[in-house]
């Protein structure tokens, strides 16, 4: 499976992933707010100094997306970190996650922050094991319940 930055080309097949996933597990799609970002991705992302990379199938189906939003310039935002069902369990979370950590180094930033659901087991499961601690942010979307850290 090839890992490569996406394109506002590549947005119907984000957000049918995106919201697909988001369905799947209960938790509401919100193209207004939370998940605005997908409007434009390359401005949202890339013009912004983050990035935004898509994992592609052999047979050139969007499988899995993961972003990096900067929120400052020493703290970025881990965001749309998804894979379709059929690929789950076979390392493709692990491959997505140390591929950010290894950008988020790369472009600079000293911590990143994330929010997820509780309903997001294995993807929680996943970010501990990475060294992430949980904190009290000050804000998370609506259909978030947890926050995590991690320096860098």
């Amino acid at each position: 499976m090839e890992l490569r930055p996406a394109s506002n080309r590549d947005r119907p097949a984000i957000e049918r992933l995106v919201f697909g996933v988001l369905r799947e597990f209960r938790l509401a799609p919100d193209p207004g707010e939370t998940d605005a970002d997908l409007r434009d991705i390359e401005a949202a992302y890339m013009q912004r100094g983050g990035f935004f990379d898509v994992l592609v199938s052999a047979e050139g189906e969007i499988v899995g997306t993961i972003g990096l939003y900067p929120v400052s310039k020493s703290i970025c935002e881990l965001r749309k970190m998804y894979l379709e069902e059929s690929v789950r369990g076979q390392g493709h979370g692990r491959r997505l996650l140390e591929h950010a950590l290894a950008r988020a180094k790369q472009l600079g930033f000293k911590r990143i922050i994330l929010e997820t659901a509780d309903v997001l087991e294995k993807a929680v499961a996943l970010y501990e094991r990475h060294g992430f601690k949980e904190y009290t942010a000050d804000h998370k979307s609506c259909r978030c319940d947890r926050t995590y850290f991690l320096d860098i």
